[in-house]
């Protein structure tokens, strides 16, 4: 087959660039250029948008001998994560950029690109298992990554490789050392590529301005004011502006937030727990296919808060979901209910509910849906 890897400049993507090249398809490596000033991003940063990302991608390119191309995706980067993480925050949802840009930048974009120009399919260096259209969680428990990729269709997955999946990260590591690749030591990137320093909050505020409200306690006090509820998550205990514990003496936690009246809620940690999910932007999940209700296990983040539950496709013939955003044309006409047979802590509305079929061969990922309520 014909195909693109898409390089990042990391370990991960080099290895699966190789590999897909030692399976004898005909590789090109394209590297993403998702910022619209690469040159303002710290090198070294542990983003993935930076000129030393794109330099690191070239030299694997070349030691590899295949072609290398750069394909400036920064106003659809903009456009679909940068402005949707932004607004996100502003409705008080807590968004995951890194899912969004699997979902609209690296399997919608390049893959459309790819297909366009008579490429057969996208390789990446993500943790996943991809066998006839079946996709697990990757070998490796401590970097699987198929919550990310949760949000891809069907025929996304038709053209799709995932070549290290099968492999815990030590040993790519050291196959990359052993192919003489200069990132075989590079550390993982994990920090937002559009926020190198880290600062999220001070990025939201530049982005949105002030929009002050009050801090209430369980009881509806007010305990004190902020600057606007981007500047906050549920679950999150620091940086909240108050004593460390309440009067009962327990520490206090953010709730909920209510963007309409910029209300943030503080409580217990008790008052975190979650039993039931309603999700939409469904994504793979199809009555047809699993059903009106089944058992899976769902996951909330990308590492940790998995638990049992009931899931169930309700219909939902709404033209638009349920932060008043108009729904795509691949987005289900039903939403899913999710009843948690164990409680999850700190379930914000925008984070994604990715829902697997336990198999002892490994998780089935069955697909996804965007939390738009939790109770």
């Amino acid at each position: 087959m014909r195909v693109v890897a898409a390089m990042s400049g990391g370990v991960d993507s080099a290895v699966a660039a190789a590999r897909a090249l030692e399976e004898g398809h005909e590789v090109i490596g394209v590297h993403l250029a998702l910022s619209q000033s690469p040159e303002a991003v710290r090198a070294g940063s542990r983003g993935c948008c930076s000129l030393e990302d794109s330099a690191d991608a070239r030299r694997v390119a070349d030691k590899l001998g295949i072609p290398f191309y750069v394909w400036d995706f920064s106003d659809r980067f903009k456009a679909d994560v940068i402005d949707d993480f932004v607004d996100s925050y502003a409705i008080g949802e807590t968004p995951n950029p890194c899912l969004r840009c699997n979902e609209k930048i690296k399997f919608e974009a390049l893959l459309d690109r790819s297909i366009a120009l008579g490429f057969d399919a996208v390789v990446t260096g993500h943790y996943a298992r991809l066998d006839g259209g079946v996709m697990r969680r990757g070998i490796d428990a401590n970097k699987d990554q198929s919550y990310v990729l949760g949000v891809l269709t069907d025929e996304q997955l038709e053209h799709c490789m995932f070549p290290v999946g099968d492999t815990i990260k030590p040993e790519i590591r050291e196959e990359a050392k052993d192919a003489g690749f200069g990132v075989a030591s590079k550390p993982d990137s994990h920090d937002i590529c559009f926020i190198p320093d880290g600062r999220t909050q001070a990025f939201l505020g530049n982005k949105i301005g002030l929009r002050p409200g009050l801090m209430k306690d369980a009881s509806g006090e007010t305990v004190a004011e902020h600057e606007g509820v981007y500047g906050f998550t549920i679950g999150q205990r620091k940086g909240l502006g108050l004593p460390r514990e309440g009067l009962d003496g327990q520490p206090r936690f953010v709730t909920d937030i209510n963007a309409a009246t910029g209300t943030v809620t503080v409580g217990r940690r008790e008052d975190l727990q979650v039993r039931e999910i309603v999700a939409d932007r469904l994504k793979r999940l199809d009555p047809a296919k699993h059903g009106r209700e089944f058992e899976c296990d769902v996951q909330v983040r990308a590492h940790g808060g998995v638990v049992p539950a009931i899931a169930r496709l309700v219909d939902d013939p709404e033209p638009v979901t349920a932060a008043g955003r108009e729904k795509s044309e691949d987005e289900a006409p039903w939403r899913m209910e999710l009843e948690l047979l164990e409680p999850l802590e700190g379930v914000a509305r925008g984070q994604a509910a990715v829902v697997y079929q336990r198999d002892p061969e490994g998780d089935i990922l069955l697909g996804s849906g965007t939390i738009r309520a939790t109770a």
